[in-house]
């Protein structure tokens, strides 16, 4: 039979799982971006991360969180905007500690909000990542394709360069979206 103290532990991780994952669905942001970098392969990146953002006066869930994670940074960003406060970002992007820690946390303590979906694409683009299809043209393209439809759905700046265009196959239409 557990003690009486197994069970207030038991409770008061289960507040703090709980907690956290409120938290992220009200803050957190599972994103991925695609940059352009020239000592890459084929001149873009893929850049996963996993943040959440508060004013610097509530660093101190930020730093909680961390904690808990046991990986990922937090960076403050000085204003200088008619903000009184700095912002402050729990920020994840090492893909072994998404892949690790981060996806299998909310693979079994689900979200309830729209950004269930984002992370179900987000982790679907780790999987890509991991399975080294960033390294051809129609999986960099696929990639941008999904992120195009997360978060705040803006156009892919990778689909929209002048080079990809360029590179895409234009028979029957192909590499159109």
């Amino acid at each position: 039979m557990p003690s009486k103290n197994q069970i207030g532990a038991d409770n008061q991780q289960e507040k703090q799982i709980g907690w956290i994952v409120g938290f992220v669905d009200g803050e957190g942001t599972f994103s991925v971006s695609i940059i352009k970098n020239s000592t890459t392969t084929l001149g873009w990146q893929i850049f996963p991360e996993f943040v959440i953002t508060q004013g610097e006066k509530s660093i101190l869930a930020l730093k909680e969180i961390q904690e808990f994670f046991r990986c990922g940074k937090i960076y403050t960003n000085r204003r200088h905007d008619n903000h009184k406060e700095n912002l402050s970002r729990y920020c994840v992007r090492s893909q072994k500690d998404l892949r690790e820690l981060i996806i299998p946390f909310f693979k079994q303590n689900l979200l309830k909000t729209a950004k269930k979906e984002d992370f179900r694409k987000f982790v679907s683009i780790i999987e890509m990542l991991e399975a080294k299809k960033h390294f051809t043209p129609e999986g960099v393209k696929i990639i941008a394709q999904i992120i195009e439809r997360m978060n705040r759905q803006k156009p892919s700046r990778y689909l929209l360069s002048s080079e990809t265009i360029r590179q895409a196959p234009h028979q029957n239409g192909a590499g159109k979206i």
